[in-house]
């Protein structure tokens, strides 16, 4: 009787555990970091709440079953019940969307496009903004403006070079192209640039509300070369909302140690065009800096969430990834940026 008695009972202890290993696997789980001014935070109406993830790294058609049962299963259940348990009003996703992108033609790239906007569900109903990744648009020897320009196409708020400035809720954002500013000179690279003079005089006019900021706006200078061609007097940390792939260059960061160890001890099998350790070159990083004046910074590539501070005070938070393909523990950031200029938590 003992026996037949377990036999009964043991499918539906199964299906049990498995209804809630499934509910465990694909509810998010949050841990705060607060920002500099937590203490005196008080959530407001002019608030603004935004879920930040990177790395989906999506296959489309080329998607198998692993993927198309577990891993892009439980990513899709993820976003569901994190719109429903967060309520955030923004979805910025900071590039590797795809995981063949720079190898796939334009058919092949549509069931990507298709797959990414069925994997974001009710995120769709929300203002969202994707950038691109070097598994996007491939390494600087490959990098192709006409590729680039038809996949920026298919993302919302991205111009032909894969950049973007937008504002919502009172809080300017811009995204560049941070695959093409590793690229020598390539055109890419010149059409980044143009994107960061051109909100730099937007930055100074808003600020200064004269013409002033236009002086010099019709000189094109290599801007890594002729780096202190324009002085920006504007204070630190008063401009956008700054949004990368790669991470600016960081100094003596006990990100490149963790994110290294990492790789290593987890032996990722598909590293990518380039290196998890590569970021924007020194001098990209300090004429962003000079430039845009940014008020915080958003990258990701690496997999692993860090919070960086830089020399002038300016915090970076590098978001950790969100496949299963790159990490055993999916991750993501929500950030709120508090509309009366109070800073971010």
């Amino acid at each position: 009787m003992g026996a037949i008695a377990w036999s009964s009972v043991l499918p539906l202890i199964i299906v049990s555990s498995l209804i809630i290993y499934d509910e465990w696997v694909s509810t998010p789980s949050c841990k705060v970091v607060p920002g500099s001014d937590s203490e005196e935070y008080d959530s407001g109406t002019d608030d603004l709440k935004v879920m930040m993830v990177a790395n989906l790294l999506l296959l489309g058609s080329e998607s198998g079953v692993v993927n198309r049962y577990f891993r892009d299963y439980y990513m899709a259940k993820f976003f569901r019940k994190s719109f429903h348990n967060l309520n955030p009003d923004m979805l910025l996703v900071l590039g590797d969307v795809s995981a063949k992108g720079s190898e796939l033609t334009r058919s092949k790239w549509l069931p990507v496009v298709d797959q990414f906007h069925q994997m974001l569900g009710p995120f769709l109903g929300l203002p969202f903004h994707a950038l691109l990744g070097d598994r996007d648009v491939g390494e600087c020897s490959g990098l192709n403006a006409k590729s680039v320009n038809w996949i920026s196409g298919n993302f919302p708020g991205l111009d032909s070079a894969g950049c973007g400035a937008f504002e919502i809720g009172n809080i300017s954002f811009v995204s560049l192209n941070a695959v093409a500013l590793l690229c020598g000179n390539n055109k890419l690279r010149f059409s980044v640039e143009k994107t960061i003079e051109r909100e730099s005089i937007d930055l100074r006019m808003e600020a200064k509300g004269t013409a002033e900021a236009t002086d010099n706006s019709g000189k094109s200078n290599d801007m890594y070369r002729n780096f202190a061609w324009r002085e920006n007097a504007i204070p630190s940390r008063s401009g956008p909302v700054l949004l990368l792939h790669f991470p600016l260059h960081q100094y003596e960061s006990k990100c490149s140690s963790q994110i290294s160890n990492t790789h290593e001890s987890r032996g990722f099998s598909e590293p990518g065009p380039y290196d998890l350790l590569h970021t924007i070159p020194l001098n990209a990083t300090e004429y962003i800096f000079q430039a845009l004046k940014p008020r915080i910074i958003f990258s990701a590539h690496t997999h692993e969430f860090c919070d960086y501070t830089h020399a002038d005070g300016t915090r970076e938070v590098t978001v950790s990834s969100m496949t299963w393909k790159a990490r055993d523990d999916p991750g993501f950031v929500v950030a709120t940026f508090h509309g009366n200029g109070r800073g971010e938590k």
